[in-house]
């Protein structure tokens, strides 16, 4: 007699919606839009491919919004770190912040997956909005001028590099790291 497994607890759409949306950062980050089966992603969250579908209406749409999810993850890291801190050290507390981005395995990779995969129009205009989005938001949380939000994204995107590539060398210099990211004062 086959063993019976309890019942899942039944979710809401919303709740199936932002699980899968989980999901898909966590697969897409490893295997990017092309090389991950949807499959994989539903059988994570316990739904089924034509329920995923019916949320997002193609893989590319699950894609897309695994996007927007790591971009507010970014967003949402920036906008923390600029309320906690005193008045006038907002861009410090935000370059600061960045660790955690780096940390993150899966929001990383999201992010250099998406830009590999900004040769599909359609990944390119999100991608392209949600990265405007993030400058616009670091100025105003930061009030920098265009220099020092060019040197701080220009830095960002070398440490997303060196995170990914696992250099170590690169990464744990304090001094290289702190010139990176002007932290010195």
């Amino acid at each position: 007699m086959a063993e019976k497994t309890a019942p899942r607890p039944r979710q809401t759409a919303d709740a199936r919606r932002e699980a899968l949306v989980d999901a898909a950062v966590e697969h897409f980050a490893q295997t990017g839009l092309h090389g991950t089966a949807v499959s994989a992603i539903t059988d994570a969250v316990g739904i089924t491919q034509p329920y995923a579908f019916s949320l997002f209406g193609t893989k590319k749409g699950l894609f897309l919004a695994a996007v927007e999810r790591s971009f507010d993850r970014v967003e949402e890291t920036f906008r923390t770190a600029a309320a906690g801190a005193e008045p006038g050290g907002e861009f410090d507390a935000m370059k600061e912040s960045y660790a955690s981005v780096l940390a993150d395995r899966s929001l990383l990779l999201m992010q250099l997956q998406t830009y590999a995969a900004a040769g599909d129009d359609e990944v390119r205009e999100v991608a392209r909005r949600r990265y405007a989005q993030l400058y616009d938001l670091a100025r105003e949380l930061s009030g920098a001028d265009r220099e020092g939000l060019t040197e701080f994204f220009a830095a960002g995107m070398l440490l997303n590099v060196a995170a990914a590539l696992d250099l170590p060398e690169l990464l744990l210099n304090d001094t290289w790291l702190e010139q990176c990211l002007k932290l010195d004062k």
